[in-house]
């Protein structure tokens, strides 16, 4: 619930990047051996409404307080001007709520952002 009033309170991708034009998202999602692909998501973002606390959701379920935060790796890509950056991420939730203090979700996710100016 905090993270869901963290991201709802946040500004706009346009109002925070204004040299911003464009961004194309492309996530996939892994199982936490990083073999097996469980799903895939690619868009084009509207950045007039898409909130800069930049977030996507654990693709598990069960997860308990997980998630893939890309607020960083997107301040940083407009920063340095970056046409296009990728990389790794790993859930750092729970896998289970019985799991809670014991087991890491650990779902990987692999993401490419692509920043049109």
């Amino acid at each position: 619930m905090q993270e869901e009033v963290r991201i709802q309170a946040s500004a706009s991708v346009a109002d925070r990047f204004k040299q911003l034009k464009a961004l194309t998202v492309d996530l996939a999602f892994y199982n936490p051996e990083g073999v097996t692909r469980t799903s895939q998501i690619k868009y084009s973002v509207n950045i007039a409404n898409a909130k800069s606390a930049f977030s996507f959701s654990c693709p598990n379920n069960e997860c308990v307080r997980g998630d893939f935060d890309l607020s960083a790796p997107l301040a940083k890509a407009v920063a340095t001007k970056k046409k296009s950056v990728a990389g790794e991420m790993c859930c750092q939730g729970w896998r289970t709520k019985t799991s809670i203090d014991t087991v890491r979700c650990a779902n990987i996710l692999r993401y490419k952002l692509t920043l049109g100016y």
